[in-house]
Formats: structure tokens, sequence, C-alpha cells
């Protein structure tokens, strides 16, 4: 049964934790709208390619442009079945938007699916839907998820934590398993 489900990303989200998110969800049947506050359908935003090379932390490099399919402020979150939260660097903007902290309040309140991916966390965080849940994220993000009454649980970057209708990964290597576990909430069964 086709979910609809609401993406947030924006300017210098991770490249893959943007485009492959939202490319699997379409591959199964879903209807996905990519969506960041500020700009329209048709509009692009710049993604960041962040990597894990020698350095203390992930490096970064300008990725793809990204085409937005849906106008955040278009969007009615109860028309949408499951939401989505891409990583990088621009959820530490978008969550300082307030309609993006209701609309994520909204999907935790009604218990619907919630999928957020590395820095995606900070959102959560800001929106305080993550009191007592057990959640991953990149592990800078961590103490967040502590003040915020959360469980940090540190996890190695290809894998994911689900607490109920909550699905996190620290990072794009963690997409299989991400991935799997959000679908698996939706109801989506893959034939092979």
């Amino acid at each position: 049964m086709q979910k609809k489900i609401l993406f947030l990303t924006g300017d210098y989200a991770e490249d893959y934790e943007t485009m492959v998110p939202f490319q699997m969800m379409l591959m199964v049947g879903h209807e996905i709208h990519a969506v960041c506050p500020g700009k329209k359908e048709g509009d692009t935003i710049a993604t960041a390619i962040h990597d894990f090379e020698s350095e203390q932390t992930y490096s970064e490099k300008r990725g793809h442009n990204f085409r937005l399919n849906a106008t955040f402020d278009k969007v009615n979150p109860t028309d949408y079945d499951a939401l989505m939260i891409a990583g990088g660097r621009a959820p530490e903007y978008l969550r300082l938007y307030p309609e993006v902290i209701k609309a994520v309040k909204h999907f935790a309140e009604s218990d619907k699916p919630i999928a957020a991916v590395c820095h995606g966390i900070q959102i959560l965080t800001a929106a305080d839907v993550v009191r007592g849940k057990k959640l991953t994220a990149y592990p800078a993000v961590g103490p967040e998820v502590t003040l915020a009454g959360g469980e940090f649980i540190e996890v190695e970057p290809t894998e994911a934590v689900t607490d109920g209708k909550l699905v996190t990964s620290p990072a794009w290597p963690g997409h299989p398993k991400w991935v799997k576990s959000f679908l698996d909430i939706l109801g989506t069964k893959i034939e092979l």
C-alpha cells in the first residue's frame, strides 16, 4: 500500500542522505515530497558530500543540486503517513523554523513513523520529541540527544536504532538497515 511521506531537507544536507532515501522511497512505490522552508517546488538545494577519511571528523565537499518536488508552505503534515529527515548541515538551520518544529511535533504526537539520519536528529531534539526514546545520531549530536531526554545509543555508522516508530542511524553508511527498518514500520513488503 502506497504511503505518503514528507521529506525534510535543505541547503548543505548530506548528498547521500538526501538522494538515496528519496530515490528508495520512490523505488518501492511510495509518494514522497521533498521540501525545504523558504523554497518552493522546482527549486534546488545544494548538497554536501561528507566522507570519513583520516581526520577526526568527516570531510565536506560540494555535492549535487537536488530538486525539491513540493513547496513547504503548501504542505499539511496531517496529509502524510510518515516523516523522513536528511542529515548534514541543513538540520542546524532547519530547526530554527517554527513551522518545521510544529510539523515534527505533529508526526511524533500522532505516533506516525519518523526516520532521521545523522544530524537530522537535531531537528527532533529541538522539537522536544526524543524524551524517553532510544536513538542514535552522528556522535557529535549525542550530547544533544541526552540533554533533550533521549537515550543516546552509540552504534557503528552501518547500523540503525529503532524505538517504536522512530528509526535513526548515525550516517549514510547505515542506509541499508535504516531504510529497511523504516520500510518495515511502514508495512512495505518487497517481493524478491
